[in-house]
């Protein structure tokens, strides 16, 4: 009984001394709030007691403009440049090529060298003239000149083609077609196996330039071949070369004669070649007529 009444007034002891600790605490705080209030009274005291000495007609400082940049102004950017109008190329007109050998008819003479009695035909120690195999032959050692004519047919106004074919040929050595031959007196077309044609007229042994040596891709040297061509109307001469217009020559000593074929070398050494497929046609065609200058 002694100890439960101990404990008991231990218990009414603790519950004393918590009550008295709470209320301590609740003085503290409520002291603590009022300090709060009376300082925040105080300093709002103070806030209006300067608000209050300050002038009534003091005005709110004016700021200072910045020194004003001119503006860069900012590119335009174009999104979709318009394209450049295109100049339209000039087309040059195109003039038609003329017909250089114009008017021809049909054909007058198909010679495929199976008759050697119509051609001169000879051999010597320096050359030989000779038709084998469909073909003519001209052959002649360094130095030599050698011709074979045809003996019937002597032609005027034609258009002839042959095929030659040099086997051995060099340098300026040469081979061609004479023309419009009598005698002693003719026209030569010239072909050099250095690839330089020209042409000549031949009168009495005496040679006179109608065209000065040009280059044409054309004329081969040996071995080669080429089909060789002559337009002749009146006092003018043309000359193609696988059907390619190369010049023509204006010279009206000889106006008609007889075709043949013709080497020569120029060198140390000799010259061969074959000629096959000889064609004539007939050319109906005139010349046009200069008109004169008026003399002044």
């Amino acid at each position: 009984m002694k100890v439960f009444l101990t404990l008991s007034l231990r218990a009414v002891r603790w519950q004393s001394n918590l009550l008295l600790s709470q209320q301590t605490l609740l003085r503290k705080f409520r002291s603590l709030f009022r300090d709060c209030v009376v300082v925040a009274l105080l300093l709002l005291a103070m806030t209006g007691a300067l608000v209050a000495c300050l002038p009534v007609d003091l005005a709110a400082p004016t700021e200072t403009p910045l020194p004003s940049e001119t503006a860069t102004p900012t590119p335009t950017i174009v999104w979709f440049p318009p394209s450049a109008t295109a100049t339209r190329p000039i087309v040059p007109t195109v003039t038609e090529t003329p017909d250089m050998s114009p008017g021809i008819g049909g054909v007058t003479l198909e010679d495929d060298f199976s008759d050697e009695e119509v051609w001169d035909t000879a051999a010597s120690e320096t050359g030989s003239a000779a038709i084998s195999r469909n073909r003519l032959t001209l052959a002649v050692k360094p130095g030599y000149y050698l011709a074979s004519m045809r003996r019937e047919l002597p032609l005027s106004d034609f258009y002839a083609e042959i095929t030659a074919r040099p086997s051995l040929c060099r340098g300026e050595d040469n081979y061609g077609l004479v023309v419009r031959g009598v005698g002693s007196s003719f026209y030569r077309f010239v072909l050099a196996c250095d690839g330089m044609i020209r042409a000549e007229r031949i009168s009495g042994g005496t040679r006179l330039p109608l065209q000065e040596p040009i280059p044409s891709g054309d004329a081969p040297g040996a071995p080669g071949e080429v089909r060789m061509g002559i337009w002749a109307v009146g006092s003018e001469m043309r000359l193609f070369l696988n059907g390619r217009y190369q010049f023509r020559v204006v010279d009206p000593s000889f106006p008609t004669g007889a075709i043949g074929m013709f080497v020569r070398s120029t060198g140390d050494t000799p010259v061969t070649v074959t000629f096959s497929d000889l064609d004539v046609y007939d050319v109906d065609y005139t010349l046009p007529t200069k008109t004169p200058i008026p003399t002044p």
